[in-house]
């Protein structure tokens, strides 16, 4: 299942959730302030063996498209 993030109108929290393909985030709400109806933000796929720009070695870094470790990917 894949996860897709969102983005509070209302307070900016952004937040990820797996969803199936073509689900929409309409009976969602925001884990910080509970608004409904957040914002679903574009996602760039990530490889582990490539680097932010998608080519050539690892970078190194952690996932390039979240810095919360809700994502299940090792650094």
């Amino acid at each position: 299942m894949p996860i897709y993030e969102y983005e509070c109108a209302r307070c900016g929290q952004k937040f990820e959730v797996r969803q199936s393909i073509g689900e929409g985030g309409s009976d969602l709400s925001c884990p910080k302030c509970h608004a409904s109806n957040p914002k679903k933000l574009f996602s760039s796929f990530f490889s582990p063996g490539t680097n932010i720009d998608g080519l050539g070695e690892p970078s190194g870094t952690t996932c390039p498209t979240c810095s919360s470790g809700l994502c299940g990917l090792q650094p």
